[in-house]
């Protein structure tokens, strides 16, 4: 209730790039306090039970943090003791940048919605691979389960991008759980466009190159996908993951199918048509391949609904901003407790 009011009545008049900005800056400084051992102990408390059998580490939870919060890796362990079970860092590119102009954020807050064009602002592979390496130097950063979305340059053409891939793969895939290939922002000229069969078959080899030479073991791989997709694409993009023996899928980015301007809208207005889109893999995919379901989940209800669709794991992002630090927590031991 402290946060909403603090919401409703000061964060709502703030930039909103700029509060994200400090928000995971104190994140990241809480996460390196003795703070965090406590809040991860009572607000956020996971509920005491394992997932096994999803990825090769048993996960804490059902929930984890959405790619585009922590962009840089430096807020993980913050970010899990406030109750996510995991967290996807990123997108990372294989050289910084700075994405595109501002504004490039807006609230949307009758809708409980965000609207972005950031268009991959992060610092670089080596300076992520940096941090992630120091994280894993830790006992506490060893037992973080961390996913890492990656991403190509936005200079770089559709002939090249699996190249791209490659590069963020070899570097990355040694510190994660998990790899998502992103193709699937809208903030990226052409980007999208990498959501054919045609490309994904080349990026998906390019990235399994890349992780099998340095990681030394197998790394899960999975591809995050647009909203927007017709259903036959979607259809086509989960045949695709079963040729190619692809770990599984994120499913949804960001949408376009709004009236507000440019960007990738987020938030409730994406529910139904993610758990369409997560369904409809659900189906197609079978049960051993892995689905993440993100869009529109800011209640224990929202959750249950995407789970009983299909999905394996759930991650949140623009819930997280409305309602406050203390939801992963209360989802995952929401889902603890009742045994979803």
């Amino acid at each position: 209730m402290f946060y909403r009011f603090l919401y409703d009545h000061v964060l709502i008049h703030t930039d909103p790039e700029q509060a994200h900005r400090v928000g995971m800056g104190l994140i990241g400084w809480f996460g390196r306090t003795p703070l965090a051992r406590l809040a991860a102990a009572t607000c956020g408390y996971r509920g005491g039970r394992s997932f096994p059998g999803i990825f090769a580490r048993p996960l804490p939870g059902r929930v984890g943090m959405a790619a585009g919060q922590d962009k840089n890796a430096s807020a993980i362990l913050g970010s899990l003791a406030l109750g996510f079970a995991f967290t996807e860092i990123g997108t990372v590119t294989p050289l910084p940048q700075p994405g595109n102009d501002t504004p490039r954020l807006w609230r949307l807050p009758e809708q409980r919605g965000l609207r972005n064009r950031m268009g991959f602002n992060n610092e670089g592979a080596d300076v992520v691979a940096e941090r992630l390496r120091e994280l894993r130097s830790t006992k506490a950063g060893r037992a973080a389960f961390v996913g890492v979305n990656i991403g190509k340059n936005k200079w770089v053409s559709a002939e090249n991008a699996a190249a791209d891939y490659e590069i963020c793969a070899r570097k990355l895939a040694r510190y994660a759980d998990y790899l998502v290939i992103n193709v699937s922002s809208p903030n990226t000229p052409g980007l999208r466009d990498l959501q054919n069969v045609e490309s994904l078959h080349e990026i998906v080899r390019a990235t399994r190159a890349g992780a099998n030479e340095t990681a030394g073991r197998h790394v899960p791989l999975l591809v995050k996908i647009a909203p927007d997709l017709a259903d036959e694409d979607v259809l086509a993009v989960a045949q695709m993951i079963v040729s190619e023996g692809v770990d599984g899928v994120v499913a949804t980015n960001t949408t376009i199918a709004h009236n507000y301007g440019e960007g990738g809208l987020s938030g409730s207005p994406l529910a139904p048509r993610a758990l369409e889109v997560v369904r409809l893999l659900r189906h197609a995919l079978g049960a051993e391949k892995v689905i993440i379901g993100v869009g529109g989940i800011s209640s224990v209800e929202d959750a249950i609904a995407m789970i009983a669709a299909g999905a394996d794991l759930l991650e949140i992002l623009t819930a997280f901003v409305y309602e406050g630090p203390f939801l992963p927590g209360k989802l995952n031991r929401a889902l603890a407790s009742t045994g979803v």
